[in-house]
């Protein structure tokens, strides 16, 4: 079952959705674990926030309300770094923790994703998600004409498909993955 993801933000605030549950971890996981990084964290804690911060999503998410003039991934980015804050206050004495919780607070800005560079991740896991819906030729098609820009007479040739065929598997494609970010492509 295909949704867009506006959708998928309506099918999360039922818990019971399982598959609305994994999809959203199968899109986002990537990127809060490259963001738990950016904040210092270890790999295997980074893996742990990760997890914990979808538990937390399970409770927060039957209440919440999308607000399309707001940017969702900075939504979901603080609350990951809140969480990560609450970790760290955590295991870090009060009278020890003082400067680590600066750096916290702080947390790798020199290193942080640019907007662009979290689209760019978000929009490969997405084409990662709905490779399975579509034959070889036409995700072939798509891959030669959107990434390496081949021509289309060439790619007609590999793959036995009409020009016309060829910009109907891009079209295709794009529009599922334009149908998957629907709402969360800030």
């Amino acid at each position: 079952m295909s949704t867009t993801s506006l959708n998928l933000l309506l099918r999360l605030r039922q818990s019971s959705d399982q598959q609305a549950w994994e999809r959203f971890a199968e899109l986002y996981s990537p990127l809060m674990y490259r963001w738990a990084l950016q904040l210092g964290a270890q790999p295997a804690d980074a893996a742990d926030l990760v997890q914990e911060v979808l538990v937390s999503l399970l409770r927060i998410l039957p209440n919440f309300e999308y607000n399309r003039q707001k940017s969702f991934r900075a939504w979901l980015r603080t609350v990951l770094t809140n969480k990560w804050r609450e970790t760290w206050r955590q295991k870090s004495p009060p009278a020890a923790g003082g400067d680590a919780l600066v750096n916290v607070a702080q947390s790798n800005h020199d290193v942080a994703w640019s907007d662009a560079q979290e689209q760019s991740a978000l929009c490969r896991q997405a084409l990662e998600l709905i490779q399975p819906e579509f034959s070889p030729a036409t995700w072939g098609a798509f891959l030669e004409t959107f990434f390496e820009g081949r021509p289309v007479s060439e790619i007609c040739q590999t793959h036995r498909l009409t020009p016309n065929a060829v910009y109907l598997a891009r079209g295709r494609v794009l529009a599922r993955l334009r149908e998957e970010l629907d709402g969360l492509w800030e």
